[in-house]
């Protein structure tokens, strides 16, 4: 592991990665809960910017790997506006539940509007939640998914512990995350995006350079594929992997609870 990725392993000291800048552990969940106040209202119209439009078929993809069936309870940590819950909501029917956490009441309302909206929260609970601490029992969930939300926790390797705690056995986690390009050039590419054109994007769109600068630099500090792949095993996962998706930039990892 190189050292830059070794830094990225949970700290033994009291403070903790916010972007680029070390901050109190205590003091992160509330900067990172400042970041989405502000970028809540503009989250998918930036997301369908910043991607082109191709966060829709990472997520797609990763819909697929959890072969959601009629009658199950899926969790989305992280759910922020709901689009991933609005579709499960469709594949778990009227007999499975659909619970979308989030630890941001800004996005969550968001969501929620948009669910009504969408006609598709009947079967769907909301809930404000810390993924380090699920407030859920165990092995009541039978599919977890948590879509570019791993890198804003605190501590990952406690939020792998309560997804796994939550799971019934059998159950499996996805995570679909941002990672590290696979080939250099790529990568140099990747870098003058996400430095130069992201911000002045999220400027323009959002009003908020500064958030999508954390963004860039958040995506930097977050665990390689190998890594979280060690950590997801650390934590108690079994039979992980991972499938790499537009050259690394975007990964989705996936492992069970024995």
């Amino acid at each position: 592991m190189s050292e830059d990725r070794a830094n990225t392993a949970e700290d033994n000291d009291n403070t903790t990665d916010f972007g680029f800048t070390r901050v109190d552990r205590d003091a992160k969940a509330g900067m990172v809960r400042g970041v989405f106040d502000s970028v809540a209202s503009r989250y998918d119209l930036m997301n369908d910017l910043m991607s082109g439009g191709i966060h829709r078929l990472w997520k797609r993809f990763t819909i697929e790997l959890c072969a959601v069936r009629p009658g199950q309870t899926i969790l989305d940590i992280a759910g922020g506006t709901g689009d991933l819950a609005a579709r499960f909501s469709r594949l778990v029917g009227q007999d499975g539940k659909v619970i979308l956490a989030d630890i941001n009441a800004a996005m969550l309302e968001v969501g929620r509007d948009r669910l009504i909206d969408k006609g598709a929260s009947d079967n769907i609970e909301v809930v404000q939640a810390d993924a380090q601490y699920l407030p859920f029992a165990d092995n009541s969930i039978d599919c977890i998914t948590i879509a570019f939300g791993l890198r804003n926790v605190t501590d990952k390797a406690i939020a792998l512990q309560s997804m796994l705690r939550v799971l019934r056995p059998g159950g499996r986690l996805l995570v679909l995350e941002f990672s590290k390009p696979t080939s250099p050039l790529l990568g140099k590419i990747y870098d003058q995006y996400s430095f130069q054109i992201l911000p002045a994007m999220g400027r323009l769109v959002a009003q908020d350079a500064d958030s999508y600068r954390y963004l860039a630099e958040s995506i930097r500090k977050h665990p390689d594929q190998e890594t979280l792949l060690a950590m997801m095993a650390d934590a108690g996962f079994v039979e992980s992997r991972y499938h790499n998706m537009t050259g690394g930039i975007v990964a989705v990892h996936q492992g069970f609870k024995a």
